[in-house]
């Protein structure tokens, strides 16, 4: 017999052997119609493959992301089969699961390849599917594997076995089709009830662009044909929503070829959103003890040097700025801490004078690749709403909960009300990506784990998604789509007061290292601004939009009481312009909704003569008369945040 113990705890003793589908029928027939994989000690296993020890098992259904990862791949194989059945002779590369679906690299020969054939994939995917077949997982030497797919002439496999060691090679089959895979897989095809292929682009094999280029085939699959349709249906929301079409419609930003690609340009209106962002958050930083500082946007190649940057991301950087003078370089600043710790250094410091809180907005260069630019969400020069924090060790815990209210109250004020924190670890494997001592990095971890278990956060641990410097706490938002964004962040590091040598004076009148938390609730202006533009569908909140009213005057005999309605709002701080355009009410109505401006004020004949004006609200319509104080007083109280 084998103890199993399942998630809630509880522990079940079975026949040793038992595979994750039979402990899943022992439960209940429901959970073994739904159960996709098992999770065995941490590692994702096919349902049927037998369980030999004492382990802890977690059973996998569609609404675990290891589950739909596993549905996935299963359904990449099947995807594959079909390509095979339809055009034999194609020959297959890799056919990963992704964020949302999966792909295959295939090589069709001479063939030419579209989207028109999509359709007849798709029914012969069904067609497979309703087979039933089982996934059957195979133990083979390297020496078959190899022999296997010499005889299907597939080099693609042949140059992964290359790399693969013998003992550790498996293979799949489902129906007519064998893979080269590690697995696993969904018990068998029945499971898979909807598929749309997406898009077919060029992809080279293994990305190096000397070999040849196969046709990457993008797809999606699920267990119920309604969940295809809710999901195309989000598709479709989705590109309503992209930041890019309504940035532009919106008239916030703009990209120039002559600026540079991946450099935004902010508008006027673009610039207003910012700026109403920055205050709002300056405002609450300075509640919570911070001090505003400002650093160049460059700095000496010595000072990146000794942060470590050069050495981690030199390669990557836009190149150096020479001087006139030998041997001088300066670089494009990609980060902002270093500078912070310059500045915690121009003054001796006290324990009594820590933690010492410094903010910045503070504008970062990195060059990135320009296929990976896209938007608003990767660019070359981006602002962080960074800040540096530095204080004693047992002052560390107690810190980092404080930003992690900061960061709630952010997402709190802007909507995000679905998110999850990530805790990113170091890969205790690969340690040499890493700067620090094993004891630093142990203190800096625990600290993260503990002040986020105190705070009540839903949280998931990462290895090898920490910082070269040190662990962070990342915020997994959902927006309004259900799609997923990291946002904020916060780090614990020891290492850079220890690069820099930043000191303080303890109580023991000794010298001592600060630690040092870095922090961005938005994480970067431009990226925080993508993702709210998609959540919110250019929608923004009151306090937030760049237009707050428009007032619409149905003639131009109206145009001075217009002015003089304007003049009172702005003189509140409510912002807004007058539509002075010589058209019908209708006209300028409808154009108010498509600037997605949140009031439209009409004045007319009744409205001037009773010192009122008719109030429509985007997206509700009219809300009927009312004096232009009433209305005053309604939005000051609805912009407050």
């Amino acid at each position: 017999m084998i103890s199993i113990t399942l998630p809630d705890g509880s522990v079940r003793q079975y026949d040793k052997g038992i595979s994750s589908a039979q402990i899943a029928l022992s439960i209940s027939e429901g959970l073994a119609r739904n159960v996709l994989a098992a999770e065995v000690d941490g590692e994702v296993w096919d349902a049927s493959r037998p369980i030999e020890k004492d382990s802890r098992v977690k059973l996998l259904t569609w609404n675990d992301a290891s589950g739909k990862s596993t549905f996935w791949h299963s359904s990449a194989h099947l995807l594959a089969e079909a390509l095979e059945a339809l055009y034999p002779g194609t020959k297959f590369g890799i056919g990963p699961a992704i964020e949302t679906g999966f792909y295959y690299d295939v090589d069709f020969g001479d063939r030419e390849f579209s989207s028109d054939e999509f359709k007849k994939i798709e029914d012969k995917v069904i067609e497979l599917a309703k087979t039933k077949e089982e996934y059957i997982r195979k133990p083979v030497s390297k020496a078959d594997a190899i022999e296997y797919f010499t005889e299907k002439g597939d080099e693609y496999k042949l140059d992964l076995i290359k790399d693969l060691p013998d003992g550790a090679i498996t293979f799949y089959t489902q129906g007519n089709f064998t893979d080269l895979c590690r697995g696993p897989h969904i018990p068998n095809t029945g499971f898979i009830k909807a598929v749309k292929l997406m898009s077919v682009a060029g992809a080279y094999w293994r990305g190096d662009e000397t070999r040849k280029q196969l046709t990457r085939i993008y797809a999606v699959t699920f267990p119920k044909a309604s969940e295809l349709t809710e999901y195309l249906h989000m598709i479709e929301e989705a590109k309503k929503r992209d930041h890019r079409k309504l940035g532009k419609e919106l008239e916030l930003f703009a990209f120039s070829e002559k600026v540079g690609m991946g450099l935004p340009l902010w508008l006027p209106k673009g610039t207003a959103l910012r700026e109403r962002l920055q205050n709002f958050l300056q405002k609450a930083q300075v509640k919570a003890g911070y001090e505003q500082v400002i650093t160049p946007h460059i700095g000496h190649k010595n000072l990146y040097v000794t942060s470590g940057h050069y050495e981690k991301y030199g390669a990557d950087s836009f190149q150096p700025i020479k001087t006139p003078q030998e041997g001088e370089e300066f670089f494009l600043k990609p980060m902002n801490c270093p500078h912070h710790c310059e500045i915690y250094k121009t003054k001796p410091r006290s324990y009594k004078d820590l933690p010492v809180r410094l903010a910045e907005f503070g504008t970062v260069y990195r060059y990135e690749q320009s296929g990976e630019l896209h938007g608003l969400t990767r660019v070359r020069g981006f602002t962080q709403d960074d800040a540096h924090l530095f204080c004693t060790p047992d002052q560390v815990k107690d810190e980092f909960k404080k930003v992690i209210d900061l960061v709630l109250y952010v997402f709190k004020a802007l909507g995000f009300e679905n998110y999850t924190a990530q805790i990113s670890l170091r890969d205790p494997e690969n340690k040499a990506k890493y700067i620090g001592t094993d004891e630093n990095w142990a203190l800096a971890e625990n600290a993260i784990i503990e002040a986020a278990a105190e705070k009540g956060l839903v949280t998931v641990v990462e290895l090898g998604e920490a910082a070269f410097y040190g662990p962070k706490l990342d915020f997994m938002v959902r927006d309004a789509l259900g799609r997923k964004w990291q946002l904020g962040t916060i780090q614990v590091d020891y290492n850079l007061p220890e690069r820099f040598e930043l000191e303080y004076t303890g109580s023991d009148n000794l010298k001592h290292r600060p630690v040092m938390i870095h922090r961005a609730p938005f994480g970067s202006m431009e990226r925080f601004i993508a993702v709210l533009i998609e959540h919110c569908a250019g929608n923004f909140p009151l306090w937030l939009s760049p237009e707050q009213f428009i007032i619409l005057p149905i003639s131009e005999k109206y145009e001075e009481y217009a002015k003089k309605l304007s003049d009172v709002l702005k003189d509140s701080d409510i912002c807004g312009l007058i539509d002075f355009r010589d058209e019908k009410i209708g006209r300028k109505i409808r154009d108010a909704e498509v600037k997605k401006i949140p009031y439209m004020l009409i004045v007319g004949e009744k409205e001037a003569a009773e010192g009122q004006v008719s109030v429509r609200k985007h997206g509700q319509g009219d809300l009927g008369s009312m004096s232009i104080e009433d209305f005053k007083e309604q939005i000051i109280k609805e912009i407050k945040v």
